[in-house]
């Protein structure tokens, strides 16, 4: 059995838990075009060897994150977000042409 360390709940079996994808630093929403967006959403290395990724607990539905060696499958450690996210971000809604809705 393969077990994985939330940072909430402690050791749980894999099962328990959905991969989110990488991790990767969000460009900063104010300044980024379109194609920027676009390559951080849908381009990413998938190198071998540690990458930090986002897991959910299933039944807390606690996201954290792991870094983890790809080459290995060794969990180097599991931390929560607020390691990485100290501040809330607010998205500007992007303006519609006068007329549209």
């Amino acid at each position: 059995m393969k077990l994985l360390t939330c940072p909430l709940n402690g050791p749980r079996n894999i099962s328990e838990f959905t991969y989110g994808g990488e991790y990767h630093p969000m460009p900063d929403p104010v300044h980024t075009d379109s194609r920027q967006w676009a390559e951080h959403v849908f381009f990413h290395d998938n190198a071998a060897g540690v990458v930090t990724e986002w897991w959910c607990h299933n039944a807390s539905s606690f996201w954290f994150l792991a870094e983890r060696n790809t080459i290995s499958d060794e969990v180097i450690r599991t931390f929560e977000a607020s390691e990485i996210f100290n501040q809330r971000i607010d998205f500007i809604a992007a303006s519609t042409p006068e007329g549209s809705s």
